[in-house]
């Protein structure tokens, strides 16, 4: 499966679940390393998409160290962990006066 391929099954899914979704489709010009998709409904994500073996560069380390000292919600999501992306993208906040 080609990166492409996985970043739209999730933008499909995510949307369905009522989430906005954000990709840069020509990150020529923007910051190198910024993460594959934002995605926003009650809380806000930072997801970094691989296939294969593909890592992460210096500058996807130092967006994720960064998002995550900042209390961002950042991770990162494979073609093989689409059980649980959609499990994570179907699953609310608790709340705390519930």
């Amino acid at each position: 499966m080609t990166e492409k391929a996985f970043q739209a099954d999730v933008i499909r899914v995510a949307k369905m679940l009522g989430w906005l979704c954000y990709h840069t489709f020509d990150s020529r010009r923007s910051a190198s390393g910024f993460p594959d998709l934002v995605l926003v409904r009650e809380r806000i994500l930072y997801r970094e998409l691989k296939v294969g073996k593909n890592k992460l560069s210096p500058t996807q380390e130092l967006w994720r160290d960064s998002i995550m000292d900042a209390g961002g919600d950042w991770a990162e999501w494979r073609e093989t962990d689409m059980d649980d992306i959609v499990a994570d993208l179907s699953r609310r906040p608790t709340q705390a006066n519930s």
